[in-house]
């Protein structure tokens, strides 16, 4: 059963995100409040795997949200989703950087909200088909200015090569399929790259790739 949180500051919405994940047979809507502060303290009573939240709302942001769940141990298992009404917001990025698993706007179909939810409590990156390989894509520019070298010599050939392929958005099947690797080593490869990377999930690596100039805007 995936255990979600909700937080947005309309009611309504709430309801309607609620209801529709709730007819779900392996979803529970366990939490939900209009802020970000409240969801926060109501994630840290109870046993949640996603947190769906709104950019912007009162008493604490999605940003702020985001940000204080990949800072606290304790809720290291705890994986966002941010729901937004515009496809490119000012805090994108910082969001991202912060540990943000995926972005979907509000107008998006039902099918792709669940979707969204399966796919990162299952640990991956909402990167396509969604909004996040979009905004990464706006936001590139900006990326690579802050690109820090160092991060990136640790790594080895073979490492870089997968962080690339990680950052077109193929999964650890596809990437070994590409290498001639198995399904196995693709994943050792990528988990290694995040511990070197200090890197919370597959979209953070994503980020790295658009930093570090491994991939470029207009991608296909």
């Amino acid at each position: 059963m995936i255990r979600v949180a909700i937080a947005d500051d309309h009611q309504l919405v709430r309801a309607g995100f609620r209801a529709l994940l709730a007819s779900e047979p392996d979803i529970d809507v366990v939490a939900e409040a209009s802020g970000g502060q409240a969801l926060l303290e109501a994630i840290r009573r109870k046993n949640v795997d996603v947190a769906l939240l709104d950019i912007r709302t009162p008493d604490g942001d999605g940003l702020w949200t985001t940000e204080q769940i990949a800072a606290d141990p304790s809720l290291r298992d705890v994986r966002v989703i941010i729901v937004t009404t515009f496809e490119l917001d000012e805090y994108v990025a910082r969001a991202i950087r912060a540990g943000a698993s995926g972005f979907l706007v509000k107008d998006t179909e039902p099918v792709e909200l669940i979707r969204a939810v399966r796919v990162v409590a299952a640990g991956d990156a909402l990167l396509s088909p969604g909004i996040t390989r979009r905004l990464l894509e706006r936001a590139a520019a900006g990326l690579r200015d802050e690109h820090d070298p160092a991060r990136m010599a640790g790594l080895t050939e073979r490492e870089t090569e997968v962080l690339r392929l990680v950052g077109h958005g193929l999964t650890n099947d596809e990437i070994g399929a590409q290498l001639f690797l198995s399904p196995l080593t693709a994943k050792t490869h990528v988990s290694r790259i995040m511990q070197k990377l200090h890197a919370r999930d597959r979209v953070q690596l994503v980020v790295t790739a658009y930093e570090s100039g491994l991939v470029a805007p207009g991608w296909q």
